[in-house]
Protein backbone atom coordinates (compact mmCIF):
# COMPACT_ATOMS: atom_id res chain seq x y z
CA UNK A 1 0.00 0.00 0.00
CA UNK A 2 0.90 3.33 -0.76
CA UNK A 3 0.07 6.56 0.32
CA UNK A 4 1.17 10.22 -1.53
CA UNK A 5 0.89 13.45 0.71
CA UNK A 6 0.90 16.32 -1.15
CA UNK A 7 -0.06 19.79 -0.87
CA UNK A 8 2.10 21.42 2.03
CA UNK A 9 3.85 24.86 1.78
CA UNK A 10 4.33 28.01 3.38
CA UNK A 11 1.38 30.21 4.18
CA UNK A 12 0.54 33.07 6.02
CA UNK A 13 -1.52 32.92 9.66
CA UNK A 14 -5.23 33.17 8.45
CA UNK A 15 -4.56 31.32 5.08
CA UNK A 16 -5.96 28.22 3.96
CA UNK A 17 -4.09 25.34 2.40
CA UNK A 18 -5.32 21.51 1.03
CA UNK A 19 -3.75 18.40 1.59
CA UNK A 20 -4.22 15.73 -1.08
CA UNK A 21 -3.27 12.08 0.24
CA UNK A 22 -3.77 8.95 -2.65
CA UNK A 23 -3.93 5.91 -1.91
CA UNK A 24 -2.70 3.15 -4.73
CA UNK A 25 -5.80 1.23 -4.00
CA UNK A 26 -9.52 1.41 -2.96
CA UNK A 27 -10.46 3.01 0.36
CA UNK A 28 -12.88 0.51 1.20
CA UNK A 29 -9.73 -1.10 1.57
CA UNK A 30 -9.36 0.34 4.47
CA UNK A 31 -11.33 1.23 8.10
CA UNK A 32 -10.12 4.53 8.82
CA UNK A 33 -7.94 7.29 6.82
CA UNK A 34 -6.66 9.78 9.15
CA UNK A 35 -4.07 12.64 9.18
CA UNK A 36 -1.95 13.42 11.48
CA UNK A 37 0.96 16.22 12.03
CA UNK A 38 4.31 16.35 13.74
CA UNK A 39 5.56 19.60 15.35
CA UNK A 40 8.76 20.26 15.63
CA UNK A 41 10.38 18.53 18.67
CA UNK A 42 6.85 17.20 19.56
CA UNK A 43 5.00 14.04 18.72
CA UNK A 44 2.78 12.83 16.24
CA UNK A 45 -0.72 13.69 16.72
CA UNK A 46 -4.24 12.67 15.44
CA UNK A 47 -5.59 15.71 13.72
CA UNK A 48 -8.49 14.20 12.27
CA UNK A 49 -10.31 10.61 10.51
CA UNK A 50 -12.73 9.75 8.39
CA UNK A 51 -14.24 6.36 8.29
CA UNK A 52 -15.34 3.69 5.64
CA UNK A 53 -18.77 5.40 6.02
CA UNK A 54 -17.49 8.88 6.00
CA UNK A 55 -18.33 9.95 9.54
CA UNK A 56 -15.33 12.05 10.74
CA UNK A 57 -13.93 12.68 14.09
CA UNK A 58 -11.48 16.41 14.62
CA UNK A 59 -9.08 16.67 17.83
CA UNK A 60 -9.94 19.92 19.46
CA UNK A 61 -7.95 22.23 17.86
CA UNK A 62 -8.66 22.11 14.62
CA UNK A 63 -12.20 21.93 15.19
CA UNK A 64 -14.42 24.85 13.18
CA UNK A 65 -11.22 25.02 10.85
CA UNK A 66 -10.26 22.15 9.28
CA UNK A 67 -12.73 19.12 7.36
CA UNK A 68 -11.48 16.17 6.23
CA UNK A 69 -13.41 13.96 3.38
CA UNK A 70 -12.86 11.52 1.02
CA UNK A 71 -13.67 11.24 -3.05
CA UNK A 72 -13.58 7.35 -3.37
CA UNK A 73 -13.40 7.39 -7.18
CA UNK A 74 -10.04 8.93 -6.74
CA UNK A 75 -8.74 6.70 -3.73
CA UNK A 76 -7.96 10.27 -2.20
CA UNK A 77 -8.90 11.80 1.27
CA UNK A 78 -8.80 15.52 1.65
CA UNK A 79 -7.31 17.80 4.67
CA UNK A 80 -9.08 21.32 4.11
CA UNK A 81 -7.46 23.70 6.27
CA UNK A 82 -8.84 27.25 7.03
CA UNK A 83 -7.70 30.21 9.58
CA UNK A 84 -4.02 28.14 9.82
CA UNK A 85 -2.22 28.97 12.60
CA UNK A 86 1.66 29.07 13.54
CA UNK A 87 1.21 26.60 15.72
CA UNK A 88 -0.25 24.56 12.54
CA UNK A 89 3.13 24.40 11.58
CA UNK A 90 4.49 20.76 11.14
CA UNK A 91 5.10 17.63 8.50
CA UNK A 92 1.70 16.14 8.00
CA UNK A 93 1.35 12.71 7.41
CA UNK A 94 -1.71 10.56 6.14
CA UNK A 95 -2.33 7.49 7.03
CA UNK A 96 -4.66 4.66 6.41
CA UNK A 97 -5.93 0.95 9.10
CA UNK A 98 -7.06 -1.83 7.99
CA UNK A 99 -10.20 -3.58 9.61
CA UNK A 100 -6.86 -5.97 10.96
CA UNK A 101 -5.46 -3.41 12.30
CA UNK A 102 -2.12 -2.53 10.12
CA UNK A 103 -1.65 0.81 9.66
CA UNK A 104 0.19 2.48 6.70
CA UNK A 105 1.97 5.63 6.41
CA UNK A 106 2.35 8.30 3.91
CA UNK A 107 5.50 10.22 3.61
CA UNK A 108 4.56 13.27 4.86
CA UNK A 109 3.85 16.44 3.95
CA UNK A 110 5.55 20.25 5.38
CA UNK A 111 3.07 22.46 6.54
CA UNK A 112 4.65 26.34 7.42
CA UNK A 113 2.59 28.78 8.83
CA UNK A 114 3.96 32.31 9.31
CA UNK A 115 2.93 35.16 12.12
Amino acid sequence: VQLQASGGGLVQAGGSLRLSCAASRSLFSFNVMGWYRQAPRKQRELVAHITRSSSTNYTDFVKGRFTISRDNAKNTVYLQMNSLKPEDTGVYYCAADTLWGTRYWGQGTLVTVSS
